[in-house]
């Protein structure tokens, strides 16, 4: 099924998309075509322009720009590596944000990523809550948001709080799929965790959404409409191969594997997209059963 029969097509649009080529920059990118827009996608390398060629490049004269940059979360954090997750984030969007500051023609909307990571895990959030977590994933986000926020003088606005994104052999099922399709799936701890979670399609028709809603703006929480837990999403997923789940995987074993990272798996929130369901948005898969469903079954 076409995800974007069930969107408003936007009138004709420039937008600079960095991230283009990444996993959900691939399927926006499709998306945006569909719609005749002229794209320009910046390559990696396109950061180490001149302040003044970027802007001119990349920024000034496009009507939309959208950041989907930043390093994998899902791998062990070294020293090191928790440095790239950091500048492949913050100074990314420190140079787009002030880009468009300075552009002779700034766009209209500056639409940047952040991770439901910032919030506690101690009860359902709505973009109104102010609960952030404390560990460095939380504090990234604070500071990846913030440098986007800088844009707000110039232009729209509009950060996308993002859930674990599902689609077929990509993002995290790609790694998550395979053992529970040999039947050896298995929870993580007692499986309580809460687990927020976006399907790419309801994602993709999201962003155009925002794009063709002025009245949409600051921080949005980019997850299906009904979040679940770690128990019922191993679960679900099992019953897609036919497979029972009978594992689970000690938090501590996680934590031996993947540092610091781990708490991407063994800590989890649950979070509510009450902007978009307020502004009309209709999710195409707003549990996780009806998700997962589409992408195994249909």
């Amino acid at each position: 099924m076409n995800p974007f029969i069930f969107t408003e097509k936007t009138s004709f649009m420039k937008i600079a998309l960095f991230g283009g080529y990444g996993f959900i920059g691939t399927h926006l990118k499709r998306a945006l075509r569909i719609d005749d827009h002229e794209l320009t996608i910046p390559l990696r390398e396109g950061f180490a322009k001149s302040d003044a060629d970027f802007c001119a490049d990349y920024i000034s004269g496009h009507d939309v720009v959208i950041n989907l940059t930043g390093a994998p979360l899902s791998r062990r954090w070294s020293e090191a590596y928790k440095t790239e997750l950091y500048d492949s984030r913050i100074l990314t969007t420190r140079k787009i944000a002030n880009a468009i500051l300075e552009a002779p023609d700034p766009p209209t909307c500056f639409i940047s990523t952040s991770a439901v990571g910032i919030y506690t895990d101690s009860r359902r959030h709505t973009e109104e809550s102010l609960e952030f977590a404390d560990h460095y994933l939380a504090r990234l986000c604070q500071d990846w948001e913030a440098e986007a926020m800088k844009a707000k003088e110039a232009c729209r606005v509009v950060i996308l709080r993002q859930g674990v994104v599902l689609a077929k052999d990509e993002g995290a099922l790609e790694k998550m799929a395979p053992p529970f399709r040999m039947g050896i799936g298995a929870r993580v701890g007692n499986g309580n965790q809460g687990v927020s979670w976006i399907h790419i399609d309801d994602l993709v028709a999201l962003i155009l959404y925002v794009i063709n809603h002025p009245e949409i703006t600051g921080i949005v929480n980019a997850v299906g409409e009904y979040p679940t837990d770690n128990y019922h999403f191993s679960e679900t997923l099992g019953k897609m191969f036919t497979q029972p789940v009978y594992f689970s995987i000690p938090k501590f074993a996680l934590k031996l594997f993947y540092g610091e990272g781990a708490l991407v798996l063994t800590e989890g929130q649950k979070v509510l997209p009450e902007k978009l369901l307020r502004n009309g948005f209709k999710f195409q898969y707003p549990s996780i059963d009806k998700a997962l469903v589409g992408i195994y079954k249909e």
